[in-house]
């Protein structure tokens, strides 16, 4: 149930050699260059953990390449290059999970969709994985009827609750803050377009918000019953028929934006530069998310989609904001 990925998983079973033994994987950069903090994430989501040798960064005279290039090595083999030639050797070294795209049509597709088009889809995407799995820790609780749980790590049954609560919160505030930012950054400039275009959306948030919070009350009163009583029991039971209901109600409200809202980003009269601009904004009213919350943004975002959400940062937020986010996520 944790946030972070890799921490404990071994490298990818596609690179144990014959004699079981694992190859050394180093990796050599300067901590404050983009490609080595892109590589570092890369490999996390590889389930490799190298040895991270950093380098001091210099420049060559009256040039902008760096005299210690970023330096992948693997065993007996060594690589480095561009970000996506350091990409692509990771991908078609350690071949699961994929990390980038095939070439054909939706890159085409891709490379015409709106930046906030990516970004809003991409937090759908997160928040729908943390809602399923908040269902079935649930369903779990009540197969249990809140006794305690088999795996030690998650402790008594109070123990246990107060991890769920804890979880519930976290995303419970990137919803919030993802609504904050369609209200506030998205909706304003289609409605510009099209007056009333969001109004079921504006109000669909509305009526959701008391549902997200009464189940968060829910949650800390079943933290205070007796766990195995009928009232934990019941209250249970209770909490995940709510679950549920708002899941199916998120899984109804993404499904009408993506398709009924935001693809008319794509006729709204903004230039690139706009575009870039929106995005920052909308980070900008996501702070927390991109801060505090950013490793459990990405625990619901496979590997490709990671990378993808990754880039898009990399978009409008200065290098060294980029690098920072990255080793934060990192050391968590």
């Amino acid at each position: 149930m944790g946030n972070c990925l890799g921490k404990s998983d071994k490298l990818t079973a596609e690179i144990v050699p014959h004699d079981g033994t694992y190859p050394t994987v180093r990796l050599y950069g300067s901590p404050t260059n983009i490609v080595t903090a892109y590589i570092r994430f890369a490999l996390l989501h590889k389930a490799v953990s190298p040895d991270f040798v950093p380098s001091s960064q210099t420049t060559r005279f009256g040039g902008s390449e760096p005299e210690n290039p970023v330096v992948l090595q693997v065993g007996s083999e060594t690589v480095s290059g561009s970000r996506e030639t350091l990409l692509q050797y990771i991908d078609n070294r350690f071949p699961n999970p994929p990390l980038t795209t095939t070439a054909g049509s939706r890159e085409v597709e891709e490379e015409t969709t709106p930046l906030i088009v990516k970004m809003t889809r991409l937090q759908h995407k997160s928040m729908t994985w943390h809602l399923e799995r908040m269902v079935r820790w649930a369903d779990d609780l009540a197969a249990r009827g809140g006794r305690k749980a088999v795996d030690p790590a998650l402790g008594s049954p109070r123990m246990e609750v107060k991890k769920f609560a804890k979880s519930y919160s976290q995303l419970l505030e990137v919803m919030l803050e993802h609504a904050q930012m369609e209200e506030r950054v998205i909706f304003p400039i289609l409605d510009m377009a099209d007056r009333g275009l969001c109004k079921a959306a504006n109000e669909e948030h509305a009526r959701d918000l008391p549902v997200m919070n009464g189940i968060k009350e829910a949650i800390k009163s079943i933290g205070v019953l007796d766990s195995g009583s009928p009232a934990c029991q019941e209250a249970i039971f209770n909490l995940v028929a709510r679950l549920k209901s708002l899941q199916e109600q998120c899984k109804q409200h993404f499904m009408e934006e993506e398709m009924n809202i935001l693809p008319f980003m794509e006729a709204v009269d903004l230039s690139n530069e706009q575009h870039k601009r929106t995005l920052e904004h909308c980070f900008d009213v996501m702070q927390e998310t991109h801060s505090r919350l950013f490793s459990f943004l990405l625990e619901g975002l496979v590997p490709h989609d990671a990378m993808q959400y990754l880039d898009l940062i990399s978009r409008c937020r200065e290098k060294e904001q980029l690098v920072s986010i990255v080793h934060a996520y990192l050391s968590c």
